[in-house]
């Protein structure tokens, strides 16, 4: 069985394919994995998985840049996304947020189920992660966001591959690169080149030598 490469945009995963003399395709076969594009965000995330999903896959990769809350964490640092959460999945009341699970209507938080041990997993720093339609640059929502998840990490498209693989059964592992601080939007210091660079050269490696 093969391993599934998701990617939210064939940017974030262009040295790969370089490397791997891939065709600038959404779906691309190999003979030791497979490559999907879903495009950005959860909705078309979760249609591309719904209609690749049922081949028969070892592990469900998901490759991506993000953002994080955490100053401790460098841009272009590689990190291990274990958990993420649909944090507006829900309702208000007033002033409060009622998450689907305190509805009663479903799970917002999802786990990013494997057994690998391969050092160059193992050796990544393990991060809580949220999924969002609306890419925080706010003050007031950042620290909202803070008090209701205290996430580390922040993507358009995570929850929805850790979603559709935990309805299918199927292992999987969401690994992502720092791009950004999360604080009010500020392009001038983002280091998207960096993270992609990183994320490729951890990619390469794991396809390789896994």
């Amino acid at each position: 069985m093969k391993i599934l490469v998701v990617a939210a945009t064939w940017q974030e995963i262009a040295l790969l394919a370089v490397h791997f003399h891939l065709p600038e395709k959404d779906f691309v076969r190999t003979s030791d994995f497979d490559l999907l594009i879903t495009g950005v965000g959860m909705t078309a995330t979760a249609y591309a998985l719904g209609k690749h999903l049922s081949g028969a896959y070892k592990l469900v990769l998901n490759l991506g840049i993000a953002g994080t809350f955490d100053p401790a964490i460098s841009l272009g640092a590689v990190v291990n996304v274990t958990s993420d959460e649909f944090t507006e999945l829900g309702a208000e009341d007033g002033d409060e947020f009622l998450s689907i699970e305190k509805l009663g209507f479903g799970k917002a938080n999802f786990i990013a189920a494997n057994n690998l041990l391969h050092a160059s997993v193992t050796k990544l720093k393990k991060v809580k992660g949220i999924t969002v339609n609306l890419v925080h640059g706010n003050e007031s929502s950042i620290k909202k966001v803070l008090q209701q998840a205290n996430p580390q990490t922040e993507s358009m498209e995570g929850a929805a591959v850790l979603y559709c693989c935990h309805q299918a059964s199927l292992p999987c592992l969401q690994i992502r690169s720092i791009s950004n601080y999360i604080v009010r939007r500020n392009k001038e210091s983002w280091q998207i080149g960096l993270a992609i660079k990183e994320l490729n050269k951890w990619a390469i490696d794991f396809l390789t030598n896994t």
